[in-house]
């Protein structure tokens, strides 16, 4: 939003790379080699979920020790998420959808919000309030490519960062798309990869999926 005191604009941050991994961490331990493997296969932007009691922790070491990322929490679903991943050093927040309470909290707040939206009636909703940047949620089972083309003509101005179902299969053929900026994806950051430490290989997965295409 254009509101936000942020460095950096929800479009800037969306540009900053093909695919954002949306990252589940369960150990804290966990956060600064897996930041640090993905940042080596040249990703910027890393999206925290708070889908565990880690997630806070992990967005505050990152954070700390690599500012060169651009670290988000993701599953922001209260003004107090919204509060707390500022306060713990988040440079902007995505949520699954949008509510009254979720908006007044990002109005002119530290970081800026991108909101998930589904339908036609959510995005109609979300530019009310000022929002141009939005992640279209659950993409596959929402239509997928062909729901994100049939938006482009009444909403060119939107820029999307499709999530749910993104896979190396076919992520590209979401980015071919002229109203998509990145994708969300959770294949670089593979759970039994990251409990086993193997970093290399996460870094590997990274590379490919942040090659130009």
């Amino acid at each position: 939003m254009a509101t936000s005191r942020s460095k950096l604009s929800p479009l800037e941050i969306l540009h900053n790379g093909p695919v954002i991994p949306v990252i589940v961490l369960h150990d804290v331990d966990h956060a600064l080699p897996l930041a640090q493997a993905l940042l080596a296969g040249g990703i910027r932007v890393l999206e925290i979920t708070l889908r565990s009691e880690a997630g806070l922790e992990s967005i505050r070491r990152i954070s700390a020790e690599l500012p060169e990322l651009i670290v988000g929490a993701g599953t922001v679903l209260s003004p107090d998420d919204l509060r707390m991943t500022a306060q713990a050093g988040a440079k902007f927040a995505i949520s699954p959808g949008l509510t009254p309470s979720l908006f007044a909290a990002s109005h002119d707040g530290p970081i800026p919000l991108i909101p998930g939206v589904t339908t036609a009636s959510e995005l109609m909703l979300a530019m009310e309030r000022g929002f141009t940047e939005l992640k279209f949620f659950p993409a596959e089972a929402a239509g997928g490519v062909q729901t994100l083309k049939a938006m482009y003509g009444p909403f060119p101005r939107i820029t999307f960062c499709p999530t749910g179902g993104i896979s190396p299969k076919n992520y590209k053929e979401y980015l071919s798309l002229a109203n998509v900026a990145c994708v969300g994806g959770s294949w670089i950051v593979p759970p039994d990869l990251i409990v086993k430490g193997d970093w290399d290989k996460i870094t590997e997965l990274a590379a490919k999926a942040s090659a130009k295409l």
